[in-house]
């Protein structure tokens, strides 16, 4: 028998003895584009902070947005390079630490282009234009005559490329914020790279296995740990432990029981030891009882109960917007057009487990774990600490997985008390029970949603009221808004509420289910809150056309008029509904949707078109599904997804598609496949044999395709998820004339659907 006991078994190892028949030759570009975890930034001429350009002619770009899979470098570097004139071969990338220099560090909401498009821009155009000055007195020209190209400053047949002129030292030039900020960028019809395709950077360490994920982290003289959960979320305490049994298995050396300043971890013991096999096994062998905890007996029918209570009370939560006096015309009203939609608990699943690395360096703490917003754990963690924020630095790994999961890494916390109470390096690595119960999962949410239509199908009133967990409440109260009657709103438990339908009155209110925030902490999960307020909105606007027997495609068009409030602004959202409009066009064509009455028996199309994130950064999205449902068994099958994208300016297309598809993916998983429900304080689903997102066999024909233009670039990380949801909820009700309004939709729901 062959013996692995001395094998090092890494990604490395896994993808060169796999993946060997099926990676070699698929690869283009330059080999060495990504500059290794932890290497200096590149030296030479910074015109501004994001960039330097140094003697050799390479130009590295300092990225502070984290890396989950969308190749946020590629795409930042390539608004940097479009106006700097550069070659994009003598382009590479690093992604920097934490430093108050980089300015607020968050990657979430789809921001990542869209609000960093004009700083990236000017700080490339500025470094073009202190290189042509400085290129025209070498040559002895004037500046007005020169051009910049490929990494060259041109005058007629003479050029000096840009390492020529940083090692001449001829260029020196800085720039002050006001003199950015006065910059005018070329005109779109001049660019040279955004909107055209390239291999991402990151894409070949990714295949090899030589990326560094928080994960794979190691250093000399570490130790491993896994946390002990208590058996919910708040409000326990140990009330004793025994590690009699843990003392005999080999490797293990303590448990840590932790006192945490933040109260992030309540109740919780960590065991250390030399390996993380023996750190859970003996985590397994610890015998701890507890007292306390709140929500040991919340089921996820109670939260949904609550959310019930909340949406049926109108003075329950605060108003989100208001357009006119919805309730005059209600109360006027014949017909009311009411549903109640509901969404369950959602966890993220994330591949790469929590886990953080956090060790002493002198006078400094050290943190290497993924993180999407180092701008609000930093602070947390040197509180837990006991330190001044500026010892503390968080340094950048890829992400295995964010999906808003790390926009609170929470999970640090406890990795770095233990470290503390060592006073060694602690790598803390959750099991996968272990990250679930800790999960800051999407809420489950209730909403109740009216509309008053006139004979025609203009939308006289409409009204929204929402019940759910608030994420920001908890980790960042500084960004909820006031709400329109007083109180509090959080805009990332409500946006997509406030679509982008022209009614004469609207109203939308929001209600923050409190018994969620006893039960657990509710965080982001990829298309926050559009991902289920668009549920809502996109299945009762079928609902109303089906109510008046107008097709469904025609009547949402109908009601995109583009006017007042939708008629959109600059520079996020120039055309405003015009936009969703000409998506909707697009897909109703592409998918065949005219002669969708001609589809088997069994099978339907159901369509639904939404715009996401919030409203001052919309990326416009139609989608339509194609299903087929079995009478029998309740089974639905997705067959198609098609979906017509208008994202404005594509900094990197290939990263859109890449994005696009793993949202449309994700979208339909959450309505068919995955979820759970809260039993006894915690998620019921823990592992991935009983939770179960889309496996391979599932996933439907993607026909996707982007409206090409040069408005402002918004986002593409979480829109594509939002409409795939209500699209195949319409489409099973279009292939058997029943409704579902809960999410996920299950063969039970549809059985029960059915038969009523």
């Amino acid at each position: 028998m062959t013996k692995y006991s001395n094998l090092s078994i890494t990604r490395r190892w896994f993808l060169a003895v796999v993946g060997a028949g099926v990676t070699t030759g698929i690869l283009t570009g330059p080999a060495a584009a990504v500059v290794p975890v932890g290497q200096a930034l590149g030296e030479g001429y910074q015109p501004t902070v994001w960039y330097a350009i140094a003697s050799d002619g390479k130009i590295t770009m300092h990225i502070h947005m984290a890396e989950m899979g969308q190749h946020v470098g590629t795409a930042l570097s390539r608004i940097i390079a479009e106006e700097l004139e550069a070659d994009w071969n003598d382009v590479e990338f690093v992604h920097v630490d934490t430093n108050p220099k980089w300015g607020y560090m968050i990657t979430g909401g789809s921001w990542s282009v869209n609000h960093n498009f004009f700083a990236f821009s000017r700080a490339g155009a500025a470094g073009r234009m202190a290189l042509i000055d400085a290129g025209a007195k070498e040559m002895g020209v004037p500046a007005d005559e020169c051009t910049a190209r490929d990494s060259k400053v041109i005058h007629g047949e003479q050029s000096i490329s840009y390492g020529e002129l940083v090692t001449r030292g001829a260029v020196d030039r800085q720039f002050s914020n006001d003199e950015l900020e006065a910059i005018t960028l070329k005109p779109a019809s001049e660019r040279r790279l955004l909107n055209r395709d390239t291999v991402a950077r990151d894409v070949p360490e990714k295949v090899d296995g030589s990326a560094i994920y928080g994960i794979d982290r190691t250093i000399d003289g570490m130790v491993y740990a896994r946390p002990v959960m208590p058996p919910v979320r708040f409000g326990s305490s140990v009330a004793s432990w025994d590690d009699t049994d843990a003392k005999v298995i080999p490797g293990y050396i303590q448990t840590v029981e932790i006192n945490d300043p933040t109260d992030t971890c309540q109740g919780w013991l960590v065991v250390v030891a030399e390996s993380w096999t023996a750190a859970s096994k003996a985590v397994d062998a610890l015998n701890v009882t507890w007292e306390g905890g709140t929500g040991r007996e919340t089921s996820e029918a109670d939260l949904l109960a609550e959310g019930k209570r909340l949406v049926s009370d109108d003075a329950a939560g605060a108003l989100f917007m208001l357009e006119g006096q919805p309730d005059a015309v209600f109360a006027a009203a014949e017909t009311v057009h009411e549903g109640l939609y509901q969404t369950h608990t959602v966890l993220h699943m994330q591949l790469e487990p929590a886990n953080a690395l956090v060790w002493q360096d002198g006078d400094t703490w050290r943190v290497h774990a993924g993180n999407q917003w180092q701008s609000l754990t930093l602070p947390l963690v040197a509180k837990a600490l006991e330190i001044e924020e500026a010892n503390l630095v968080f340094e950048t790994s890829y992400i295995g997985g964010g999906f808003g999961r790390r926009l609170f890494c929470d999970f640090v916390v406890p990795a770095a008390l233990t470290a503390k109470a060592m006073g060694r390096p602690v790598k803390m690595v959750m099991a996968r029970s272990d990250d679930t119960r800790f999960d800051c999962a999407r809420s489950p949410t209730v909403q109740k949603v009216r509309s008053v239509t006139d004979q025609s199908g203009k939308l006289l009133a409409y009204d929204h009221a929402c019940a759910a967990g608030w994420p920001t409440a908890p980790i960042a109260p500084g960004f909820l808004a006031d709400g329109i009657n007083g109180g509090k709103v959080d805009p990332f438990a409500i946006s997509g509420a406030d679509h982008w339908y022209g009614a004469e009155t609207m109203r939308v209110r929001t209600a923050q289910n409190e018994k969620v925030h006893e039960t657990f902490l509710p965080g982001n999960l990829r298309s926050v809150a559009p991902g289920y307020t668009l549920w809502a909105v996109e299945t009762h606007i079928d609902e109303v056309a089906s109510t008046l027997g107008q097709d469904p495609a025609a009547f949402r068009r109908s009601l995109l008029d583009a006017q007042g409030r939708n008629a959109g602004e600059a520079p996020h959202a120039v055309g405003g509904a015009e936009r969703l409009r000409a998506v909707l066009d697009r897909v109703v064509e592409k998918s065949g949707w005219a002669k969708r009455g001609d589809l088997p028996d069994g099978t339907g199309m159901g369509i639904a078109v939404t715009s996401g994130q919030e409203r001052e950064m919309p990326t416009w999205i139609a989608t339509v599904a194609q299903v087929r449902v079995d009478r029998d068994t309740g089974q639905v099958t997705l067959e198609h997804l098609w979906a017509s994208i208008d994202a404005g300016t594509l900094a990197h297309p290939d990263g859109a598609l890449a994005q696009a598809e793993g949202a449309l993916l994700w979208g339909a998983s959450i309505a068919i496949h995955e979820g759970t429900a809260i039993e006894n304080g915690v998620p019921r689903d823990q592992n991935l044999d009983t939770y179960t997102p889309m496996r391979m066999d599932q996933v439907p024909e993607l026909d996707i395709d982007f409206v090409t233009n040069d408005y402002m670039p918004v986002g593409l990380g979480e829109p594509g998820v939002i409409g795939v949801a209500p699209a195949i909820g319409n489409a099973i009700f279009h292939a058997t004339g029943v409704r579902l309004r809960t999410l996920p939709i299950r063969p039970q729901d549809v059985l029960k659907a059915l038969e009523t």
